[in-house]
């Protein structure tokens, strides 16, 4: 999937790019994923990303972890209830290993589980550190996109399963079984460990799997420009996929909904590399444009309202802008894009999720890391996926409500995305 990494802190330690501190003190630029479960890291490796350029040219170097240099790691052996590979072991004394392996372009990450300590501190006394041990992979060896910068500096998972970070910090009584993340229109973002949500949030229960839980829901109407359709369908809330993947009917419904509003000329050249199926020629001279309102109202009848569908894109023939969804032949994802105003809340405890609108500064501030990475293709989901179609019902009602945008906010970030291959991939387990 394309991948758009946020700044990012969490609750319990105000965090840019997820950096930790080690013994001695070491920061990693991590991707967040709520896709997947297993936090690795480069790890004692000969062939990884060694830095990021950014965009005024500046080069980040990336910090390597090593066992030999943290005086509080060690290896987790195969008798370890979060050794999932006990059978590729040779006594249950052996290192356990791990392996990843993901369906886009050889992509993969194999190596050992360690264990290390996190030094965080609380909202309520910053001046207290609280030790977290957590379970990770030493990533050995990458392959494939990671060679490419997908996962710049690591990859953190914040799935369900009980080797995520999440897990394993509510396993030792650290922090509630729930966490928080925030994305902003300004591509500031945060994340909250223990965060439960806020009266007034929206609500919606996961659609949980027996075999490999994720962040599922139910959706069970969109609205396009004011017109409703009752549409019952799952999708998986995964904040390491920067755009929405849908398959039909829900792809076809809502696009062919939104062209009809549309008032620019449809962008029609296949030379431009774009994963949208749906763009739209912008003048030279062009400051706003019209775009139809997308709302999605989730089981239970909350109302998600879409605050950016659109994306601004610029091409070498001028500009254009797209609706932010790619089409899927299997699983259904809500991205980033979607998301995006939104603290959403992933509760693990209740087994729901909550949203409620935030400019992601109402919390205090932190230190940032003085880059701006372009977007990656980091892994998106390493589960199997259960399937995700569903029947439509159509009911449509009259009136449009269309908002005006300027798309000069967009352009920055989106002519870095597409630096990078847009390639749709995912994880086996």
């Amino acid at each position: 999937m394309i991948r758009r990494l946020l700044r990012f802190s969490t609750g319990t330690k105000l965090i840019d790019w997820m950096t930790w501190d080690w013994t001695p003190a070491v920061s990693f630029l991590v991707a967040l994923d709520t896709g997947s479960d297993l936090f690795w890291l480069p790890c004692d490796c000969s062939k990884c990303v060694r830095g990021l350029k950014t965009s005024d040219n500046q080069m980040i170097e990336f910090n390597i972890y090593s066992l030999n240099s943290s005086n509080t790691s060690s290896k987790v052996p195969c008798s370890s209830a979060l050794c999932e590979q006990q059978k590729q072991c040779s006594s249950p004394q052996s290192n356990c290993p791990y392996e990843v392996l993901y369906l886009s372009n050889g992509t993969s990450s194999t190596g050992v589980l360690v264990e290390d300590v996190l030094h965080l501190t609380t909202d309520e006394d910053k001046t207290k550190a609280v030790e977290a041990k957590i379970t990770f992979g030493c990533g050995q060896t990458q392959t494939g996109s990671f060679l490419n910068g997908a996962a710049p500096n690591g990859l953190f998972g914040l799935g369900m399963d009980n080797v995520s970070v999440p897990s394993i910090l509510a396993n030792e009584n650290l922090a509630s079984n729930s966490f928080s993340m925030c994305f902003g229109v300004d591509g500031v973002g945060r994340i909250t460990f223990g965060d439960r949500g806020s009266s007034g949030q929206g609500e919606t229960p996961f659609n949980l799997r027996q075999s490999h839980p994720t962040y599922n829901v139910s959706i069970t109407q969109v609205n396009v420009g004011g017109n409703t359709a009752d549409l019952d369908f799952n999708a998986i809330f995964d904040s390491g996929t920067s755009f929405t993947y849908l398959n039909d009917p829900a792809y076809t419904l809502i696009s062919e909904n939104f062209n009809n509003f549309a008032t620019e000329k449809r962008h029609t050249s296949n030379s431009s590399g774009l994963p949208f199926e749906y763009c739209y020629d912008l003048s030279a001279n062009q400051t706003s444009f019209n775009y139809p309102i997308v709302n999605l109202t989730m089981k239970g009848g909350d109302y998600f309202f879409v605050n950016d569908p659109i994306i601004v894109i610029s091409l070498q023939g001028g500009d254009v802008y797209c609706l932010g969804i790619v089409k899927s032949d299997n699983v259904n994802i809500i991205g980033q894009n979607f998301m995006t105003g939104y603290r959403i809340v992933f509760d693990r405890e209740r087994m729901v999720l909550g949203w409620k609108a935030s400019d992601c500064y109402d919390i205090e501030a932190s230190n940032t890391l003085p880059v701006n990475p372009p977007t990656a293709v980091p892994p998106a989901i390493a589960v199997n996926p259960e399937a995700t179609s569903g029947n439509a019902n159509n009911t449509n009602i009259s009136g449009a409500s269309p908002s005006i945008t300027s798309p000069s906010r967009h352009l920055k970030t989106l002519f870095y995305a597409l630096t990078f291959a847009l390639i749709p991939f995912f994880a086996l387990i």
